[in-house]
Formats: C-alpha cells, sequence, structure tokens
C-alpha cells in the first residue's frame, strides 16, 4: 500500500488547516486552561459546519461516507492547533459501537445527531489503571447500570456514554443516557478534554453487547479512537517541529542563530525522524481498517505518535529556554496536550502489551 495522500485527501488536509489557522485564538485556548468544565466552543461550532463531525459515518445516518484515513487528516490539523474539545474522538468511537450493534433502533436514533453535532457522546471503559479491566465493578441489573467511571474523557458533557461493565457474570457494553448522571468534574491541566468521574445509581442502560463479543467491539473501539488520537499527536509533534526550527533560525547566541549548533539542530532533525515515522504509521493504521493487521497497526501507531509528541513537547520548550515555560509561549498548551492525550484510550504500556500480544499471537 502506499504511505503518500491522494489530491483529495490532500485537499482535506490543506482545508482543514487552513480553517483551523484562521479561526483559532491562542488567547481563548489559554483562557480554558484555567476553567473546569468548559470547551472551546468556536472550535465545536467550526467541526459541524465543516462536516467533520459527519465524515467517517454512513450517509444513509447523515454521514459523508468517507474514511478514517480522511477523519485523520482532520485529527492532524486539530492536533497542531491544539483544538479545544475532544468530541471528535469520542464521537468516533461510540458510532464504531452503534453501527457494530445489532440495535437498529439505537443507531437510528443517535448516529444523525452524531452527524449533526446536535449529540455528543463518550466511552466510559476504564477503571483504575486498567484501561479495559477484565472485571469491571461497574455492572449492569434488570436494565439499570451501577458503579462509577473515573476520569472519563468527554464525561463533563457528553450526551450518552456507552460503559464497559458486567452483566449476569458476563462482561457487556451498554447504552446510557448521561441526563440527570452525577458527574464530578476533574480539575486537570487540561481542562478543555472535560475529564469528569460519572456516577452511576441504577441509571437506565440499554445492552449492546455481551460475553466474548463485548470485550472484541470495545478493545475494536479503543483502537479506532487510539489511531484517531496519534493523528492529533503526530499533528501536535509537527507543529512543534516547525515552531522549534524556526525559533533555532531566528534566536542567536555568541553571534549566530542557535541552529547552527549540533545540540539543537540535531535535536530538530531527531524530531523529523520521529514525526515522519509517526506519520507513516498513523497512514498505515487508517489504511489497515477492518482488515485483521488493524489491531497491531493502531498499536503501532498510537506508541509512535506518543513518543513523537512527547519528545517534540519537550525539546520544544528546551530549545526555547527561559522564554519556552512562559505564559505568553504557548508551548504549555502543546506539553499540557500531549501528557493529556498519552493516557487517553490507554497508556503505553497498555499499547505495547498490545502489540506484543498481537506479535506472539497471545492476546494480552
Amino acid at each position: 500500500m502506499s504511505i503518500l495522500y491522494d489530491e483529495a485527501q490532500q485537499a482535506i488536509a490543506n482545508e482543514s488547516r487552513r480553517v483551523l489557522d484562521a479561526r483559532m485564538d491562542k488567547a481563548r485556548l489559554l483562557a480554558l486552561l484555567e476553567e473546569t468544565g468548559e470547551f472551546d466552543e468556536a472550535f465545536w461550532n467550526t467541526a459541524v459546519e465543516q462536516g467533520w463531525t459527519a465524515m467517517v459515518l454512513p450517509e444513509a445516518h447523515g454521514g459523508l461516507g468517507l474514511g478514517l484515513v480522511e477523519l485523520g487528516l482532520v485529527a492532524q490539523a486539530c492536533g497542531a492547533a491544539t483544538a479545544g474539545a475532544p468530541f471528535l474522538t469520542t464521537n468516533y468511537g461510540v458510532s464504531q459501537l452503534l453501527l457494530a450493534s445489532e440495535d437498529s433502533a439505537l443507531a437510528e436514533r443517535w448516529l444523525p445527531m452524531l452527524a449533526s453535532g446536535e449529540a455528543t457522546g463518550t466511552c466510559a471503559f476504564a477503571e483504575g489503571s486498567s484501561p479495559l479491566p477484565a472485571e469491571p465493578e461497574t455492572y449492569l441489573a434488570d436494565g439499570r447500570l451501577s458503579g462509577v467511571k473515573h476520569g472519563v474523557t468527554a464525561g463533563l458533557k457528553a450526551d450518552f456514554a456507552i460503559v464497559w461493565a458486567v452483566h449476569e457474570g458476563k462482561p457487556a457494553l451498554a447504552l446510557v443516557e448521561l441526563a440527570g448522571t452525577k458527574r464530578q468534574a476533574i480539575r486537570s491541566f487540561d481542562n478543555s478534554r472535560l475529564y469528569a468521574d460519572l456516577t452511576f445509581a441504577g441509571a437506565a442502560a440499554t445492552l449492546l453487547v455481551e460475553g466474548e463479543a463485548a470485550r472484541a467491539a470495545a478493545l475494536d473501539a479503543l483502537a479506532h479512537m487510539a489511531v484517531v488520537t496519534a493523528h492529533e499527536q503526530t499533528g501536535g509533534a509537527e507543529a512543534l517541529m516547525f515552531i522549534a526550527r524556526d525559533y533555532a533560525n531566528e534566536r542567536k547566541a555568541f553571534g549566530q542563530p542557535i541552529g547552527a549548533f549540533q545540540s539543537v539542530k540535531h535535536r530538530i532533525a531527531e524530531l523529523y525522524g520521529l514525526v515522519e515515522i509517526a506519520r507513516a504509521n498513523c497512514i498505515h493504521a487508517a489504511a489497515c481498517e477492518g482488515t485483521p493487521e488493524f489491531l497491531r497497526a493502531a498499536a503501532a501507531a498510537r506508541l509512535s505518535a506518543t513518543e513523537a509528541y512527547d519528545t517534540a513537547a519537550r525539546d520544544t520548550v528546551q530549545i526555547h529556554g527561559g522564554s519556552g515555560v512562559t505564559w505568553e509561549s504557548g508551548l504549555h498548551l502543546h506539553m499540557r496536550r500531549a501528557r493529556s492525550l498519552a493516557i487517553e484510550q490507554g497508556n503505553m504500556l497498555f499499547w505495547e502489551d498490545v502489540l506484543a500480544g498481537e506479535l506472539t499471537g497471545e492476546p494480552a
């Protein structure tokens, strides 16, 4: 397969970057860091207006019928702009589960609203340190969901969640509307991710799937979201690489640009290598959607993109010296986002186990 984008895909990439460059405001994003429970509504309105919310949904449900490659390109642009809302990723995860579900009524209800931006959803899988616990403490009985899910991305504003729980002794996925659910906001270093603890006290829920099929569906949804996140991380890493390069060419020390010093230029060259490896893995993973290779490719993309973004965030601040840690520089927007994305959908240890399992044939 090619690891290059075709003309139509390049047009999507260029247009999404152009739109976000024109509409994103660093001051607005900095203000969000100090507000718990708010997200960048201007960005989300742009996403709806541009049709990004409908990209990967079938035309029968009001979508555009595009694929993960195209959504990934938009996610890269969002990563470069440190876009202040998590819904493109979480909506994608729940849409994949609804499409795979045998409950057509739920799909017909929620998918058109996801496509139009009228509704947002999230996946509440993790408990403790596990992104997908073998024995979740949250349980479903008689159509009622009870338990607590901690640190749910987008949980503070999402309209519904698909929850990983236990039903009659078997793992299960259940859909629950969040109106009336107790939501405890988590004040984090990246507040626009809308992290929240969700407490379910006998909330009405609909069983989607249970047993081994539920685990397979949940892991597949995590992999799909991880590929979108990997694209976002790659976009952020690339933006930081360019920021570091430009600063190294402008800032002078001892009568010459600091980019002339090996310690700086070699570091930027290493960033270029990390970004391109992450980009290639992201394209490969998106192109593998629907094939037996997808989970392995998703894990590889996630790992390489996390390394690229974390390294770029750290090194760009160091290249800027003292000015890199100031509020006005805005570099900490990327530093905070890099750390947030590194643990959403599972940290590197989780994806290393997934990748090892796929390579050895012994699932983690």
